[in-house]
Formats: structure tokens, sequence, C-alpha cells
């Protein structure tokens, strides 16, 4: 079992010059480029709204902490839920661009609202449906850059997209610090500039993303040769609408080897992968860095996740799939363990955010392009969608576990029960994940 092939065929829209040989495409489609953009303003608008939503609610509308944390639950929960409908509908209606565009105009639609809602009924309501938009996107998106990207170029081109898309995350909790530094009624300001930006993003996806439908391929000349001439014009016809994609056969990809591995391991390590917050809170608390200062620590990992990204992407494509992602998991092991034994160094903060980052950048477009590997195009759309759900439910799980250890035995001994199980974990999906031959080194 490998994650992705070590030789692949040439790239489909390779053209070839007279007297020069093969002309190569381009590294990274501009499909690629174009979800890229639409993603990174989408995450601005998202990210200006979640940097201010903690405060908004907690210290605007007196909502609890744990009423917070259990809205947060199912403000993630239901994305990772909704990916099944997306992948599967976008397959089945064999129009990826289609289904991404409802995804993204729907969470478009919910910012506004959010300038008419002050209880906690509506925003539970709004922040539902936004997480429904990005569910019902997340596995069409992706599927399109697969299928626009030649197969030995797809950690390349899911790293472009992370990168641009990192940008956003970035410019986002920027952007919402300037408006409320600027603005008086500063977090209705900081909705509706998140629903124009937005809107944006809806316009360019309509205007550049081309609808990326898989090509049909076409049937044998030796039977078209046997058949009248009326008969093979029916049979290109018939060829021309293959059969719909059911929800058996969706299922039915869980019996392919392949990827079942894949889902198995990204499962088992996702158990193991302790939340964003969690590990900011324990970093804090490691470090003794001031109140004022902890908004910046997911601005230092998704800093070095947009350096990073491209070119882990690109190692992926070269040494394999499989080494960069576990080398990935390595990497937030040892961050686990700076948190648990390092001393209270000046630069540990530091050394854990630049950890941090560089988990998320061999793994977070990496495991995407190897599951593009190991499914077919007229259902790539459900299987990422499968790998995604999983894994997304199960760090979902990792962090209410980790959230009830912290809770009955403190941070310390959470942390090394999750660092004991990511080590154990790795380990079985090294197992796993191990090439099927001498020759696989992917």
């Amino acid at each position: 079992m490998y994650l992705a092939d070590r030789s692949a065929p040439a790239p489909e829209g390779a053209k070839t010059a007279p007297d020069r040989g093969p002309v190569r495409a381009p590294a990274v489609a501009s499909t690629v480029l174009a979800l890229g953009a639409v993603s990174m303003i989408t995450d601005i608008s998202s990210e200006m709204v979640t940097a201010v939503l903690p405060l908004y609610l907690i210290a605007g509308l007196g909502l609890s902490p744990l009423g917070f944390g259990a809205l947060d639950g199912v403000y993630n929960g239901v994305s990772a839920l909704v990916q099944l409908t997306g992948g599967h509908l976008a397959d089945r209606v064999r129009n990826h661009k289609l289904i991404a565009g409802i995804g993204y105009g729907l969470s478009a639609l919910c910012k506004p609202l959010l300038l008419f809602a002050h209880s906690l009924g509506p925003i539970s309501v709004i922040l539902t449906l936004e997480r429904t938009g990005k569910g019902l996107r997340t596995a069409p998106r992706d599927a399109l850059i697969s299928l626009s990207t030649p197969p030995e170029l797809q950690g390349r081109a899911f790293g472009v997209h992370r990168a641009m898309d990192t940008t956003g995350a970035l410019l986002g909790p920027l952007a919402a610090f300037l408006i409320l530094s600027l603005t008086v009624d500063g977090y209705d300001a900081v909705f509706g500039v998140s629903a124009c930006v937005a809107v944006l993003g809806v316009v360019v996806l309509m205007l550049f993303v081309p609808s990326g439908v898989d090509p049909v391929p076409t049937p044998p000349a030796a039977s078209a040769k046997a058949t009248p001439a009326k008969a093979t014009a029916a049979t290109a016809r018939d060829a021309d609408r293959p059969a719909p994609v059911r929800l058996r056969d969706a299922l039915g990809l869980l019996r392919l080897p392949r990827l079942r591995n894949l889902a198995i391991c990204a499962v088992l390590l996702g158990l193991t992968t302790v939340s964003d917050a969690f590990v900011y809170l324990l970093l804090q608390r490691r470090t003794g860095i001031g109140d004022q200062w902890f908004p910046l620590m997911p601005l230092g990992t998704a800093a070095v996740f947009l350096l990073l990204a491209v070119p882990a992407g690109a190692l992926a494509d070269r040494i394999g799939r499989r080494t960069v992602f576990l080398t990935g998991h390595a990497l937030l092991l040892a961050g686990y363990a700076l948190l648990l034994w390092a001393p209270a160094w000046p630069a540990l903060a530091f050394l854990v955010l630049a950890l941090h980052g560089m988990f998320y950048a061999a793994t977070d477009g990496v495991l995407p392009a190897a599951v593009a590997a190991t499914v077919p195009g007229e259902l790539r759309a459900t299987g990422m969608a499968l790998v995604g759900t999983g894994q997304a439910l199960a760090r979902f799980g990792c962090s209410l576990a980790f959230g009830a250890a912290w809770t009955l035995w403190g941070t310390g001994p959470a942390l090394a029960a999750a660092a004991a199980g990511l080590l154990c974990c790795a380990a079985v999906a090294g197992f796993v994940l191990r090439p099927s031959a001498p020759q696989d080194t992917r």
C-alpha cells in the first residue's frame, strides 16, 4: 500500500511541437490558481468573523464559555458531516463547480445576516448554515483541483492552493483588527465588510473557474467496427451520457484497499491530533505569554504553513506522499514533546508554532493529493469527502476527549496521553501505508 505511484503517465494536456518534442503543461493549472484566489478571498471573509466571534458572543452577548464550546462543536461538526453530501452531489450531477458555487454562495449569504442576529438562537442557525456551505464546497473544490492537474503534480497543486488559502487566513484577522480599531460600531462593520468580501469570492468563482467535468471515455474501436452506422451513433450518444453515480457506488469506494487504508490512517491520526485552540492555550500556560499576544499565535502557525505548503507538496510528489505525510505527524509529535518537557525558553513559542505550521504544510495538502491517486475521476469528490469527513470527526472526538482529560487529570497527563497515542497511531499508519512491493517507494 502506498500513497501515490512513483511513475505517472504524461499529462493528457501535453502538446507536441514539431522537431522539439513534447511541450510540458504548466506546473500549476489555471483552475488551481483561480480556486486558490477564491479560497483566499473567502478565507479573508471567514477569518474576519472567526477572529471576533468569541469576543462578540462572550463579552458582547454574555454567552458563557461552556455555551461557546458547545456552539463551536456544532459549528465544526456540521461542516464535517455535510462534506459527504457535497461530494456525492458533485459526482452525481457531474458538475463540481455548481455544488462548490452553492456552498460558497450559502456561506456568503449568511455573513450579512449576522448584522440582524443579537441572540444565541438566531446566531446558532446562521453559523450552522455557514458551516453547511463550507461542507458543501470542500470536496467539489478539491476534486476540481485534482481533475485539472496531472497525477505527478498533485502535491504541488494542493500545496499552491493551501498556500493561497492560508494567505487569506493571515489577512482576515488583521483586517478585523484594523476595522475594530478604526470604527465605532466595530462588530457590525466587521460583519458587513466580511459579507462584501465573501460575495467577491463567489463572483471570482463564477467568472474564472471552469466546470471541470471529467471527460467521458470513448467506446472501443473494435465494437464500433462491428456495429452498423446507426447503432454506432446511438452507442456514441449513450457514451456521452454516462450512468449516474448512485449512493451504492459511493459506499463501494471503501472496498478499494488503498482508499480504505488511507481513510483508516486519517481517522487514527485524527484521533490523536489536538485542536489548534488547545495547542495555543497549552503554549500560553507553558511560556506565560500575555493575553494581549494570544490572538497572534494562529498567525505564527499560518505564516509557517504559507511558506512551506508549496515546497512540501512538491517534495511529496518527488520522494513520496507517504513519507511526507508521516513526517508531518512526527513534527507534530516533536511539538507535543517540547510542550511537555522543554524548559520555558524564550524561543519555545517560536519552535512550537514553527513545528505546528510544518505539520500542516506536510499533511493538509498531501492527504487529498494521495486520495486523488486512489479514486476514479467520476467519484473523485465522493472519495475525498469520505476521507475528509472521517478525519474531521476524529479530530472533533480528540478535542472532546482532550478537554475531558484536561479537566480530570490536568494538562500534563492529557498531553502525554495524546503524544503516546500519536506515536502508536503513526506506527500503525506507517505499517498500513507501507509500499506494497519493493520498487514502490511512495
